[in-house]
Formats: structure tokens, sequence, C-alpha cells
């Protein structure tokens, strides 16, 4: 098959993990790929100092100024040249239907001419999540399917709300298919659209493979044992503060390590005040698993809400992987991992799963933990979605 795949993530973005651009990757193992870079708008001429700007002009320059480029083996990356017009802001009503149809073209067209390049007959869309920009597209593009990657639930960002509480419903009403990797989205999907399946979730562990990991980063290897980590991004939205500085005043023999960008929602300087916090900054993603190996317990200290409800956490399969004891709290999708993390609702079962990890009562033996973790591939999770195109597909009329 060919695929097209329509996402808000940056290509060029090196240092966060991306489940669409694994998937593209391991989609263009047996596929071949056109994943389309997100588009920038007419904000970006005012902000050309920012890091995503910076970033989309270093790889086109990469290229030599071509915007469609082949950066894998049948993986083709598009940058659009075009700017998309400037429109969250506007009220939830007809004026903002009719330019985000205009940007719908916009991006169409672009999208048509490397189709066109490729010499591509015809191709799978796959919306990655986005029921804004990729709201028209099925329409404008007339794939020979029409997928929706529901990863996460966006509605509960006031950014995607504003738009996608109206329109993310419709557009998994017209898709041919919702694929989600939650059972709990994909049974939001199933109110809107019948065609929706639990896919569960791919990960690439290649990285995190404990037999091949060198010494401890020496910025860790300096700090006192014991160390009870999370390595990821460090945002308000998704992780609960009161907790970790709960985890750290109360017990002030354990030294808890920080690692991740953090943004304007996360209270990094209230945590920075405690003795036993450390903050290691941002790193690069090869270099994660040696961070990960000098750390005696991974935590997952996630706050319970509407974004969390539903996602699935990768890092605890990338902890998994490394064959280290887990800690996180409980939800709907982490009782999948209830054989080998401990689960906890409250601070006390928090602090209580850590100490019995610390002192070898373990829920599982790390070659388990390790062995669980393998078991969610890419080639698991992108079987399943396609085996459910190839029935769509089965199911339309032939042309002569």
């Amino acid at each position: 098959m060919n695929f097209v795949i329509t996402s808000r993530q940056p290509w060029e973005e090196k240092n966060l993990g991306s489940n669409i651009r694994d998937m593209a990757r391991s989609l263009s193992k047996e596929h071949q790929v056109l994943f389309i870079n997100d588009p920038l708008d007419w904000s970006s001429l005012f902000a050309k100092k920012s890091p995503r700007v910076q970033q989309r002009n270093s790889f086109i320059e990469q290229y030599k100024g071509d915007r469609l480029v082949q950066a894998e083996k049948n993986l083709w990356v598009l940058s659009p040249q075009r700017l998309l017009t400037s429109i969250n802001w506007l009220p939830d009503m007809v004026v903002y239907d009719w330019l985000n149809r205009y940007n719908g073209n916009v991006i169409a067209a672009e999208i048509k001419a490397a189709v066109q390049q490729l010499n591509w007959k015809s191709f799978i869309l796959l919306n990655d999540n986005d029921m804004l920009q990729g709201f028209y597209l099925k329409e404008l593009l007339k794939p020979k399917a029409a997928v929706y990657y529901l990863r996460d639930n966006f509605l509960a960002v006031d950014y995607w709300k504003r738009h996608g509480e109206r329109l993310e419903p419709k557009l998994m009403s017209k898709v041919d298919l919702v694929a989600s990797n939650s059972i709990y989205l994909a049974n939001q999907a199933a109110r809107y659209n019948p065609n929706s399946v639990y896919v569960g979730q791919g990960c690439d562990l290649s990285l995190f493979d404990p037999n091949r990991v060198g010494e401890v980063p020496a910025d860790m290897a300096v700090l006192p044992k014991p160390i009870v980590g999370y390595a990821g991004a460090l945002t308000g939205l998704r992780l609960d503060v009161d907790l970790i500085e709960t985890v750290a005043l109360r017990r002030p023999d354990w030294q808890i390590v920080l690692i991740g960008s953090t943004d304007d929602s996360f209270q990094k300087e209230r945590l920075e005040a405690i003795p036993n916090i450390k903050f290691l900054g941002s790193k690069p993603s090869h270099q994660i698993p040696a961070y990960v190996a000098g750390m005696d317990v991974l935590i997952n200290p996630q706050k319970l809400n509407e974004v969390t409800i539903g996602n699935y956490p990768r890092k605890i399969d990338e902890y998994l992987a490394m064959g280290k004891p887990v800690v996180a709290l409980k939800t709907e999708t982490m009782s999948l991992f209830a054989k080998h993390v401990y689960l906890a609702e409250n601070p006390d079962q928090f602090i209580a799963g850590i100490d019995d990890a610390l002192n070898g009562r373990q829920l599982s033996t790390a070659e388990e933990r390790i062995a669980f973790a393998l078991e969610h591939t890419w080639e698991n999770s992108l079987g399943l979605m396609i085996d459910a195109i190839d029935r769509l597909i089965a199911k339309q009329p032939q042309t002569a």
C-alpha cells in the first residue's frame, strides 16, 4: 500500500519520542509512506527565531531546499511551502469553517503534487489525531481509505477543545476507520463510527536493550542512591507535581531524578527547592537508556484527568524493556501492566510501591518485564490496523 500520513508532529524534531514517526518508519518496511510535515502558519513570520522555525529551515537546507525528500527507504517527507492562515483564535462559527477549508485546500494541493511526483495511483490517508487541519482532507484528497488514528484525548486541551469538540465527532463519523492505541479511546470512538478498532501500542525498543547500554552518564553517576527517576516530557497537564513533592518530602533518603524538557505549566521552581529532587534537563533520545540504567525504580506520576485517563504511556514499555521495576498511577490503560507494574491510587500506595521495589518485593523478574515489553511491537499494532484496512477495501465496489 501507499500511505499519506498527516500529523502535527514535525519530522525533524529529534529530542522527543513520537508515535507517528515510529509508525511511519515501521510502515515503510513493507509499504511506501509519504509523511506530511506539520505546515507552518502566518504567525511563523513573526516568530522566525522560534526553535520550530529554525528546525524546519535547517531540515530543508539539509536537502538543498527540496521540499519533497526521501528521508529513508520507502519513506518520503513533504515540508509544505505555503503558509496556513492562523485561525484557531476565531469563534467556532462559519467563518472558521470557511478558512479551515481554505487551509485544507492549501495542504491538499501540495499533497496532490507530491503524490503525482511519486507516481502513486492511490493511497491510504492516515490522519494522526488532527481533527482541525485534517478535517476536510478526506473530501479534498479522495483516498482509497481514510483512517483517523486516535491516540490521545486532545479535547481536554483548550487549543484543541475550542473547535475540536464540534469537529472531532464529525470527523470520526465520516472517515472509513478509526484506529486507537487505547481501549478507552476506541470505545469513545465507537459512539461515532462502528468501524473503530483497538490496535494496541507499538514501540521501538531497539535502544532500550540493557545488554547494549554503556556507562551511566557522569551527571547521574555522582548522585547518591537509591535513585527514583522519571524520563519524559515534564508538563503540568500530565504530571502530578503534588505527588512528586510528597514522595520527596516523605522519603528524603531517596534521590528523585527528573529528566526531560519542562513547559510553562510545570512548577519546576517549586520542586527545585527540595534538596533530594534533581533536574538533569532534556537529553537526546539515544542517551535516555543509559540514564534509565542508572535508576533503581522508575515512576510515572501522572495526574488523572481527561488527558491521561485514556492515554497509553509508551515510557512504561521503555522502562520495562530495561528490566526496571516501575510504579505508576492506576488507570484503565495501565491495568494492562498490572502483573509487572505497581499501580497506585494515592500517594501512600505510590510510596509503598517504590519501597517494595527497592526492597526486592517485586511483582515480576527483570526477565519477565523485558519479555512483556517486547510483545508491544509496531509489527503487532500495525498488523491489526492493516487487517482492518484490508477488510474495508475488500468491501469496496470494484472498478472496471
